[in-house]
């Protein structure tokens, strides 16, 4: 037990609370960061809020309704089937939202098991797995998914795999390369050598000091993800279309572009404000969190 205390106190604390308390301050002194969080924040409260704030059922029919403009009873008129299309737009954030955050946190387990593993064992586990997440990897990504959801149909676990899988590969050999980095370090040395198992290394060590890229690369991969979903949703390759999403909003404005251009134009706005916010907050998140950036502001403070 003693030598496990004196090790504890030679590991760097890379993910201290101290440390996080200063990311944190760090990131509220960011511009450009806490307008991306104040956005992605408004846009995911509106989404777990839906039910309460949507005037109208989503996917009620109204053939009396049918392309209506906007009034205070549909404050942004109805679509080509009479259901409110500001009802629709909130709840299209609930679904695309869920698929996009599920999507990220399923890819960000996996790939950072594998790339943990691949990282600390390396032989012959790493060799096989990681050729089989170089095949992934070549294989494009949108062709990879309409591939699976030509296969097992589109629904939303169907779009959750599809989108995480293909950034599996990505977050695999980032988390490798700085496992491979991060295990010469003279604690991991004195962990093996005082007896401790691969499972309490990696849980205990590795994975606290390698925490930074990967949560760098998960909040970055968030746009990504809620792209990907519209992009599929757009080709038709989404969710059920009586269930709102902005993809799915997207392509059926396409049509009545001329006649009832705000069918498509409020979905693309919010996809794109969605976007917009998350890349900002990522970026913020790696400008903190970038060992170079923060050595280049302590060489800046203490000159």
């Amino acid at each position: 037990m003693k030598a496990e205390a004196l090790l504890d106190v030679a590991m760097p604390r890379s993910a201290s609370p101290s440390r996080w308390r200063a990311y944190g301050r760090q990131f509220l002194q960011n511009g450009l960061g806490m307008f991306g969080a104040a956005i992605s924040l408004l846009i995911t409260a509106i989404a777990l809020v839906a039910p309460l704030i949507a005037p109208y059922d989503p996917i009620q029919v109204n053939p009396d309704k049918i392309f209506e403009a906007r009034s205070w009873s549909h404050w942004l008129g109805t679509d080509e089937l009479g259901r409110d299309l500001f009802s629709r737009l909130i709840y299209g954030a609930r679904i695309s939202f869920f698929i996009g955050i599920v999507a990220v946190v399923f890819k960000t387990i996996v790939g950072t098991a594998v790339g943990l593993v691949t990282g600390y064992f390396e032989g012959a586990v790493d060799h096989v797995l990681m050729r089989l997440l170089d095949v992934l990897y070549a294989f494009p990504r949108t062709l990879l998914a309409l591939l699976i959801l030509a296969i097992v149909g589109p629904s939303i676990p169907a779009l959750i795999f599809v989108i995480g899988l293909g950034g599996i590969p990505q977050f695999a050999r980032i988390v490798r390369g700085a496992v491979l980095s991060a295990k010469q370090n003279e604690y991991v040395v004195a962990a093996r050598s005082l007896g401790s198992t691969s499972s309490h290394i990696l849980w205990r060590y590795l994975l606290p000091n390698v925490s930074a890229p990967i949560l760098i690369l998960s909040s970055l991969s968030l746009a990504r993800a809620i792209t990907a979903e519209a992009s599929l949703s757009f080709l038709g390759l989404g969710v059920d279309p009586t269930l709102p999403t902005w993809g799915g909003m997207l392509r059926a404005g396409g049509p009545y572009l001329r006649l009832y251009p705000h069918l498509a134009i409020f979905p693309g706005l919010l996809i794109m404000l969605a976007v917009l916010g998350f890349n900002a907050m990522g970026d913020a998140i790696r400008d903190i969190l970038d060992p170079r950036m923060l050595s280049r502001v302590r060489g800046g403070r203490a000159g």
